[in-house]
């Protein structure tokens, strides 16, 4: 008997992880250990299974494996399909690339990072950006999420998608303020069969979108975007930057995103940039005042139909029409020690390149000195940043030497839980220690508001019910 690999799945290995399989068409990833991996080889439709040389140990497994779908019994020899066949790449293994392709903008943005409407970083020139994205392509990165600035204003960005589309690559998401977001590219991105979520930024009714984005209608244009978007069967997501201005809009702002066919909201208060510190800080809002709108908004979430999937930073976050909810930045519930964890366990699944090629841990870093210690790709090659650079050694780094840096934190009892708290988020309050204490994390646990947000979702959710 002859068993064969489903032509969904693609034998696949990185340094450190050799024995994975990728699943199209999301190339969905899954790790096994050594023996289960080789029993998983023999199913290349070559091999006979009952010959007496197969061990028992090994036809279970295949069994197993028949079970899920992932291998087919045949009875006559057959052959994989072309790219099925084991790869394993020269480098570490990392699940996305969030990239921005180029630092310019045709907005005027209060808080950018990289001072897109003056091109602070530019951006590189077609050679080189095609070059990174065959390089992303080479690394068995099998996902990439594609911003800038405003990623439409390049010329060649059909071009970037098409490389990464014939090439196997999944196109999660393009990050877009929507004014370039058309017909003619919507159709063109169908032709080429990909789908992607459009992230398109709202700050608020009332005109603060607007103000925030420094150009008259961005509103409108943006609200547009979202029915065009959805008119033509392309799913949205949408970011909300809060301020003084907008953040009592909060509730306003969730319901008129909904009607407007999207599917999920991000929110953060507006990061300390250069251009914010400099134009607007007097809008910038205390984390208290943060998280007291939290907390008032959450049982009207649940008041409206839970109208989208949303992530009120690291506070609360519940999925559209559910009612399951959770505090993203509680790691685990429990006190089990967890030193062994990497420091940030988004950054270790995804990097994020730079309008330069720059490979940082996320995007706040372009806005600070301290992104020059972090490797350029056009220097050392992708590869070679997956492998032996400051950007391995930033996100291989373990709990246990967080831990050891930062005294008050080892002896917090709630150390586990928030296991270190976000990086990005630390550096907002000392920009020159990566390091350093997540202040907002600490004021989540240490300031009692994990408790009110258990208290405040729990009790509304049963309001909820006992409605029904």
């Amino acid at each position: 008997m002859y068993y064969l690999l489903d032509e969904k799945y693609m034998l696949r290995g990185y340094e450190k992880l050799p024995y994975c399989l990728v699943k199209r068409p999301y190339n969905d990833i899954i790790f096994f250990n050594g023996k289960a991996f080789h029993a998983l080889e023999m199913c290349d439709g070559t091999i006979d299974l009952s010959l007496p040389l197969i061990t028992d140990e090994s036809r279970e497994t295949v069994r197993q494996l028949e079970e899920k779908g992932i291998v087919h019994a045949c009875d006559t020899p057959s052959k994989l399909k072309e790219g099925q066949a084991y790869k394993k790449y020269g480098n570490r293994y990392i699940r996305t690339a969030h990239w921005s392709i180029t630092g310019k903008c045709n907005f005027r943005c209060k808080h950018c990072y990289m001072s897109a409407p003056d091109a602070k970083y530019g951006e590189l020139p077609h050679e080189t950006v095609m070059d990174i994205a065959r390089q992303i392509v080479d690394c068995g990165i099998g996902e990439v999420s594609l911003t800038g600035g405003e990623p439409l204003v390049r010329k060649d960005f059909l071009e970037i998608v098409e490389l990464f589309v014939k090439n196997g690559v999944v196109i999660s998401q393009i990050y877009s303020n929507g004014n370039l977001v058309t017909k003619e590219l919507l159709t063109a991105l169908d032709r080429l069969g990909v789908h992607p979520e459009f992230n398109m930024s709202y700050d608020g009714d009332d005109g603060w979108h607007d103000w925030l984005r420094g150009i008259p209608n961005a509103g409108k244009i943006v609200l547009d975007a979202f029915d065009l978007c959805h008119e033509m069967g392309f799913p949205t997501g949408s970011e909300m930057c809060l301020h003084k201005g907008n953040l009592h809009l909060l509730r306003q702002s969730v319901n008129t995103l909904a009607k407007h066919h999207c599917r999920s909201l991000k929110t953060n208060p507006v990061s300390d940039t250069e251009l914010w510190s400099r134009y607007s800080a007097d809008y910038s809002i205390s984390l208290r005042e943060l998280y007291d709108a939290y907390l008032e908004y959450i049982p009207q979430f649940f008041e409206d139909g839970m109208p989208v999937s949303i992530m009120l930073g690291g506070f609360f976050s519940c999925r559209r029409a559910k009612t399951d909810w959770e505090i993203p930045s509680q790691k685990q519930e429990g006190n089990e020690p967890c030193e062994n964890a990497v420091i940030c366990g988004h950054a270790r699944q995804t990097l994020y390149i730079s309008p330069e090629g720059r490979m940082l841990p996320c995007m706040p870093l372009s806005a600070l000195p301290m992104q020059e210690d972090y490797p350029l790709i056009t220097d050392i090659g992708l590869a070679k940043g997956l492998s032996d650079s400051s950007y391995m050694e930033l996100i291989n780094t373990r709990l246990s030497e967080y831990l050891d840096r930062n005294a008050e934190c080892r002896s917090c009892e709630y150390r586990w839980q928030c296991a270190g708290g976000c990086r990005g988020s630390a550096l907002q309050y000392d920009p020159d220690n990566i390091m350093g204490q997540d202040k907002a994390v600490c004021m989540l646990f240490r300031g009692g508001y994990a408790d009110k947000i258990r208290e405040t979702a729990e009790k509304a959710v049963r309001k909820l019910q006992s409605a029904d």
